[in-house]
């Protein structure tokens, strides 16, 4: 089961991650075949489901997300834990949009399924 603690140090490393551009760093919180669905992958990507496998798919789109806002940053706001799951609330600064994301964690501490969800 996941703790308060846990939730807490990767919600502040995740943050920092996406706000530092190293695509090496954030892809290093995943398992190698993790699942990503988010709406924003049809926009970046054009793959109409919304949903990709793999750090290699995933890790194309995130760069191609950070080459097309360059001036991404993110603001955490909550950190919601769960059993086997982590749930943070953030808001892209640079897009003044809201987000939640939602993390399932393997045995290992790393994240082998998340969901991005953001307000209009």
């Amino acid at each position: 089961m996941l703790t308060q603690q846990f939730a807490a140090h990767f919600a502040n490393d995740w943050i920092e991650s996406w706000n530092s551009h190293d695509i090496d760093r954030i892809l290093s919180h995943y398992t190698d075949d993790f699942e990503m669905s988010s709406p924003l992958i049809a926009q970046v990507t054009g793959e109409t489901t919304g949903v990709l496998k793999g750090k290699e798919a995933i890790g194309a789109y995130w760069s191609k997300a950070l080459q097309r806002f360059p001036d991404l940053k993110f603001e955490l706001e909550g950190v919601f834990v769960g059993a086997v799951s982590v749930v943070l609330t953030y808001t892209n600064v640079s897009r003044g949009v809201k987000a939640a994301e939602l993390f399932y964690f393997n045995e290992t501490g790393l994240v082998y399924r998340a969901a991005g969800n953001y307000s209009a």
